[in-house]
């Protein structure tokens, strides 16, 4: 990728900021080190590696969040990019930016019209009666006392998901996510509305509090230019999922 390694080199050795995880695990993040986690990078987007357990925007409370690091993603552009889209706080990978409002424009367009195909992987807890289908199920958001949640409602906003197991093994199973909505949470109500929650999910799942999400933001595939062939970027597993995949017979 051209002028990626210049560009993370450019950069001096920075004090470390600390991000607090959910688990009260404490990951230090340098201020430049979504350099490091560029996939795809031309004139009007960016695909960045998200990493797990950071925001993409600050909440009501404020907080760390991945947004404060975009100072070193301009690259040579006046103004800095800004998210496209949104993933939870608990899920990785591809997360694509518009680098001008142009571009933000355009990819918001894709978004709403639904022309930008996304996979996610998972490890699930069990397997689904199927080893592929669709999931068409409406969603609707409720506020509770503890907070709000994602819950089925045939009165609430259409959600669809497409499914395919990719493998499985020791209770577990390992399955490629294509939403054709996005509807906040889909993939996780979706997951644990036909039996096999996403492993590590604590809200719709039964993982204790701790345990780490295990839903990855694998690829996207984006038609950003009417006269050339889709942009397909594709991202790394995280850390924690490595040892279920591999056992569910992913092979790098």
């Amino acid at each position: 990728m051209n002028g990626l390694s210049s560009a993370r080199s450019a950069h001096r050795a920075c004090p470390v900021t600390a991000i607090p995880q959910r688990n009260t695990i404490v990951k230090s993040f340098p201020p430049d080190f979504l350099l490091d986690r560029v996939l795809f990078r031309d004139a009007m987007m960016l695909v960045i590696n998200k990493p797990a357990g950071l925001p993409v925007h600050a909440g009501p409370g404020g907080g760390a969040n991945l947004e404060q690091f975009f100072g070193p993603l301009t690259f040579g552009l006046p103004r800095l990019p800004a998210l496209a889209h949104r993933l939870d706080r608990d899920t990785s990978g591809c997360l694509i930016l518009g680098r001008h409002r142009k571009a933000l424009a355009r990819l918001g367009r894709m978004f709403q019209n639904g022309t930008i195909e996304k996979t996610y992987w998972a490890i699930v807890d069990g397997a689904p009666n199927e080893p592929s289908g669709r999931i068409d199920l409406p969603l609707q958001k409720v506020a509770r006392k503890d907070g709000w949640r994602m819950f089925p409602d045939p009165a609430g906003q259409s959600a669809v998901t497409d499914y395919e197991v990719l493998g499985s093994a020791e209770g577990r199973s390992w399955i490629a996510f294509h939403p054709r909505t996005g509807r906040t949470h889909q993939i996780r109500v979706h997951a644990a509305a036909i039996g096999c929650p996403i492993t590590g999910d604590t809200i719709y799942g039964k993982a204790a509090a701790g345990d780490q999400l295990n839903l990855h933001s694998r690829s996207v595939t984006v038609p950003l230019y009417p006269t050339k062939p889709p942009i397909t970027v594709t991202a790394p597993p995280p850390p924690h999922m490595l040892a279920s995949l591999a056992a569910c017979g992913w092979q790098v």
